[in-house]
């Protein structure tokens, strides 16, 4: 199956459409569901990334295991204070530590496109709500966009950390939830794909190494930063910077760099932070405690 930007942008221009637009039609004529049996579907993905995304800023959501949680709620209670990131930063990063937590308690989370990175677009599309004033059916759009995106990742290369790293995690997020904000900004499908190439190359080469095995450290704040990664990406391309490189050979750049990351450095926990003394102690404490 060929799904590539190239094609996405070459029938956007021919249909004068947006990335969401063109997606929500292409969709619905392969037959299966109607465009509004896709959008009830749609309205219920944003149903459960807002309530993800807001459950941890409320209370302290704790994983299975008892390593991590509380985080989220720590920094919502912080972004009012004096920061250099700002209350917008700090919030939006809350909302994606939210759902990280919430993931990690195996609570009801939106794949997207992975567990692992769940937090980032939900963390986009809320702020970018807020900030923008946006209804329901601007934020559909908005995930059509950010499916097109994850897609064609998914088809031309990987989403999977143990396969590529968590650049293909949380690069795809990232990279999804970019392109999604510059479309909800009012930007080209030209400024999506060029901020969705932003994304990815910010983080080209990030390893997956998840102590103990567990998505929660560093999995959680590399969704924090991954918010903070879509957010600077669709600034850029809004602002009218263009990636030289395009979205398909990024794509594929990613792949090729995945495939050269060492097993290690894949999901294994053999390597990276994992291999740390302190990480090594913490997973004999959490094993152990979890036998």
């Amino acid at each position: 199956m060929i799904y590539k930007a190239a094609d996405i942008l070459k029938e956007c221009e021919e249909k004068k459409s947006s990335i969401g637009q063109l997606t929500r039609e292409d969709e619905a004529s392969s037959g299966a569901l109607t465009a509004q049996q896709l959008d009830a579907n749609m309205k219920e993905v944003l149903a459960i990334m807002a309530d993800s995304s807001s459950l941890g800023l409320k209370k302290e959501v704790f994983s299975l295991s008892g390593m991590t949680g509380g985080s989220a709620k720590k920094l919502w209670n912080h972004r009012k204070e004096a920061s250099l990131s700002g209350e917008f930063i700090l919030s939006a990063m809350a909302r994606a530590l939210s759902t990280s937590e919430v993931n990690a308690s195996m609570g009801r989370i939106v794949a997207a496109p992975t567990a692992g990175a769940s937090g980032i677009l939900p963390a986009a599309l809320m702020s970018a709500k807020e900030k923008l004033s946006l209804n329901e059916d601007d934020l559909v759009l908005g995930l059509y966009t950010a499916g097109a995106v994850g897609k064609i990742v998914a088809i031309s290369a990987t989403i999977s950390g143990a396969d590529g790293g968590c650049q293909a995690e949380c690069g795809t997020a990232a990279a999804m939830a970019a392109a999604a904000l510059v479309e909800l900004m009012g930007g080209s499908p030209q400024a999506a794909f060029h901020a969705a190439s932003f994304a990815l190359i910010h983080i080209m080469g990030l390893v997956c190494d998840p102590i103990a095995g567990f998505v929660e450290f560093p999995c959680s704040l590399r969704n924090a930063s991954g918010i903070v990664n879509a957010f600077i990406s669709a600034d850029l391309a809004m602002a009218g910077l263009t990636s030289p490189i395009p979205f398909d050979e990024v794509v594929e750049a990613m792949y090729q760099v995945g495939r050269m990351l060492p097993e290690a450095l894949r999901e294994t926990a053999l390597g990276g932070i994992a291999a740390t003394p302190s990480a090594r102690a913490l997973e004999e404490k959490y094993l152990t405690k979890n036998k």
